[in-house]
């Protein structure tokens, strides 16, 4: 269990920016996701994306709120995030589509799970700019948003 006492800073700082971005460019960016309803604990227990086990702790003065990061050193950073994770469902028209589909989420560096033939996409920021991203693939029918 890794133990993280206090906030480092938060994710719109822009004297974090430029290493959240570099560890995010090398996928070592975890995102730890906490319910609305904890927001106020002092104190808490969660799993982050990438399965660490956290303690997470904060004094009295310090809040938890979206965008706080937690870690952040050569090896990783932690990011809170409040509420569930949103996700964009994906699915390629067919097997050379699916490959397209899984190149530019891998080279816009996007968070993704697997579910069957559908590609998750963790959403870090606005649905519209993801969707932005891939506007040639989904105008041409090559791939689709695939319903809950």
């Amino acid at each position: 269990m890794l133990r993280l006492h206090g906030v480092v800073g938060y994710a719109t700082d822009p004297r974090l920016h430029a290493r959240l971005h570099a560890l995010e460019h090398a996928d070592k960016v975890e995102l730890l996701f906490m319910a609305e309803a904890d927001a106020g604990r002092r104190r808490v227990r969660l799993t982050t994306d990438k399965g660490t086990d956290c303690a997470v702790s904060v004094d009295r003065a310090e809040d938890l709120s979206d965008g706080a990061v937690l870690l952040i050193d050569a090896g990783r950073a932690i990011v809170l995030r409040i509420g569930a994770p949103k996700t964009w469902r994906l699915r390629g028209r067919d097997a050379g589509a699916a490959m397209q589909l899984g190149w530019h989420a891998g080279n816009l560096h996007w968070r993704v799970r697997f579910d069957a033939d559908v590609l998750l996409v963790l959403l870090d920021g606005p649905l519209a700019e993801y969707r932005a991203r891939l506007r040639p693939l989904l105008d041409a029918g090559l791939v689709e948003e695939a319903g809950d």
